[in-house]
């Protein structure tokens, strides 16, 4: 709750201090004061700051996100058909850097210093290096302009289609631009943790005893090293939401950052601090969902 709480106000005060006026976005720039006013009177942004922030927030507390400006919508009803998208995306692109990621790292801490060992790291840096918006252009270029094997934007075709193919062959370019940097943070996390694991006495044990060496790595090395690798994926989980602002606007998904964008230029108020919300809502649920892993992944871990 204290979360949310700062979240809340954070959100309502930049978006209330910064430049712009929904009522002359809404009338346009021909609009009479006595419009203005009236519009404003409406929309209670006349009354001061702190009074329409505990408004709001006592609204927030009864389930009420408020009413959008621009869209006329109630803002939770809006959101919440949005956020099927947003999860989509970020669920396969968390799935996506949490397997490749951990694949990789696996194979890097068994060969340390190979070949693959190194091409993984140069990949790592250009990974993480990379911003996700100039990402997903070079992939957009490539392999939907020159080799046109992949769609360019949307969720699903515009004629005829709908169906889970459809729907795949759109999801895979944000996907991996989306958890492009994500793998390679989860890939380095693994590799470090995999080799301090796998030079502990109980693993040198374990190749003594004469056990092949898949079970080794897998059973008792990365068993051993997933609580730190489960925290990192739950941060990223959290970053992944974040970071889909910039993905779908560059890929037109229809998600929760592409209504937020639209908000923002729309200086519409209850409609941004609605989408923040609910994002840190989630990231703080996924936090709180890692934390309780904790206690399935280690049993000597115990919550009183």
């Amino acid at each position: 709750m204290p979360v949310l709480l700062g979240v809340s106000v954070v959100v309502f005060l930049v978006l209330h201090l910064s430049p712009g006026d929904p009522a002359e976005i809404m009338l346009g720039s021909q609009a009479t004061r006595e419009d203005l006013t009236r519009l404003r009177a409406e929309l209670g942004l006349d009354e001061p700051l702190h009074v329409q922030y505990v408004r709001w927030l006592a609204h927030v507390a009864q389930g009420d996100l408020g009413r959008s400006i621009w869209m006329k919508r109630p803002v939770l009803a809006e959101v919440l058909d949005r956020l099927r998208a947003t999860l989509i995306l970020t669920g396969t692109a968390l799935l996506l850097s949490t397997a490749g990621g951990i694949a990789l790292g696996v194979a890097s801490a068994t060969r340390p210093n190979s070949l693959l060992d190194r091409l993984s790291a140069v990949a790592s840096l250009f990974g993480a290096s990379m911003p996700v918006f100039w990402l997903g252009i070079v992939l957009m270029v490539i392999f939907s302009l020159w080799l046109g094997w992949l769609p360019a934007s949307g969720m699903f075709a515009p004629y005829g289609g709908g169906d889970l193919g459809n729907l795949l062959a759109h999801l895979v370019l944000p996907a991996l631009t989306l958890g492009a940097a994500s793998i390679t943070i989860i890939a380095r996390l693994t590799r470090s943790t995999m080799l301090e694991v796998l030079g502990q006495d109980y693993i040198r044990t374990a190749r003594a005893k004469g056990l092949v060496e898949r079970r080794v790595v897998v059973r008792h090395g990365l068993k051993n090293a997933l609580i730190p690798i489960v925290t990192v994926v739950g941060v990223q989980a959290g970053y992944l939401l974040g970071g889909a602002v910039l993905t779908e606007t560059v890929f037109a998904w229809p998600g929760v950052g592409t209504l937020m964008v639209q908000g923002i230029l729309a200086r519409d108020f209850p409609l941004v601090q609605g989408c923040v919300l609910v994002i840190a809502l989630s990231f703080v649920l996924i936090n709180l969902a890692v934390d309780l892993l904790y206690g399935w992944l280690d049993p000597r871990i115990r919550y009183e």
